[in-house]
C-alpha cells in the first residue's frame, strides 16, 4: 500500500509540474506577441464575441471539447479537470517575469522555446495516467477512431479551429501558423518519448 500510495504521489506531483511549465510555455508564445496558438485564437474570439475574459472562454472551450469525448469514448480523469484550471493559472502566473523585448527575432524565440516548452509538458502530463487535457483526449480520440497518425489529426483539427477563432476576431498572425502546423509533430515526438505512441505516431 505504501508503494502505491508513493506512486501515486510521484505521478500527482508530476501532473501538476507538467502542467506548470505547459502553462509557462503558453505564457512564453503570449507574451512574444507575434500569434497565439490556434484554441487561444478561438478562446480569444469567444471572449471579444461575449462577455466573458479570456480565461472564463478558455475554460467554456475546454467544457465544449470535452463533450466531443462522449462519442470518441474518450474516458475523464482528475488531470483532465486540473488541466482545465492550472494551464491558464500558471501562464498568467510566470507572464509578468517575462521582460519586454523589443526585437523580433528575440521574441520568435521566446515562441519557439515555448513551442517546445508545450510539447514535452504534453507528453509528460498524460504519461502520468491521470486522464488527457480536454484538446489532446479530442486529438487522440479522433486518431483512434479514424487510424490515423496523431500529427495529422492534431494539425487538421488545429487548422479548422484557427480558422473559427479567426473569423470571430481572434488574433492570427506567423506564431499562430507555426504552432499550427508544427504542435502535432512535436507532440507525436513527445509521446513517443513518453511510450505513448509508436514510431508511425500512432496511439
Amino acid at each position: 500500500m505504501l508503494v502505491s500510495k508513493s506512486n501515486f504521489y510521484y505521478r500527482f506531483a508530476k501532473l501538476i509540474f507538467g502542467l506548470a511549465i505547459y502553462g509557462t510555455g503558453l505564457g512564453m508564445m503570449v507574451h512574444a506577441g507575434i500569434g497565439i496558438p490556434p484554441w487561444d485564437v478561438l478562446a480569444q474570439g469567444l471572449s471579444i464575441q461575449s462577455t466573458l475574459t479570456f480565461g472564463q472562454a478558455t475554460i467554456l472551450v475546454s467544457l465544449i471539447v470535452m463533450l466531443f469525448w462522449i462519442p470518441l469514448k474518450v474516458k475523464p480523469g482528475i488531470g483532465s479537470v486540473l488541466n482545465a484550471i492550472l494551464v491558464g493559472l500558471f501562464a498568467d502566473l510566470t507572464m509578468p517575469f517575462w521582460p519586454e523585448i523589443d526585437n523580433y527575432l528575440l521574441n520568435l524565440a521566446l515562441f519557439i522555446a515555448g513551442l517546445l516548452v508545450i510539447s514535452y509538458a504534453t507528453g509528460l502530463y498524460i504519461s502520468c495516467g491521470f486522464g488527457k487535457g480536454p484538446r489532446d483526449g479530442l486529438m487522440m480520440g479522433l486518431a483512434k477512431k479514424f487510424n490515423a497518425p496523431f500529427w495529422i489529426t492534431r494539425t487538421s483539427v488545429e487548422i479548422i479551429v484557427v480558422t473559427l477563432g479567426f473569423v470571430l476576431g481572434g488574433q492570427v498572425r506567423e506564431g499562430t501558423l507555426l504552432f499550427a502546423l508544427s504542435i502535432g509533430y512535436l507532440n507525436q515526438l513527445s509521446m513517443r518519448l513518453f511510450g505513448l505512441a509508436d514510431k508511425s505516431g500512432r496511439v
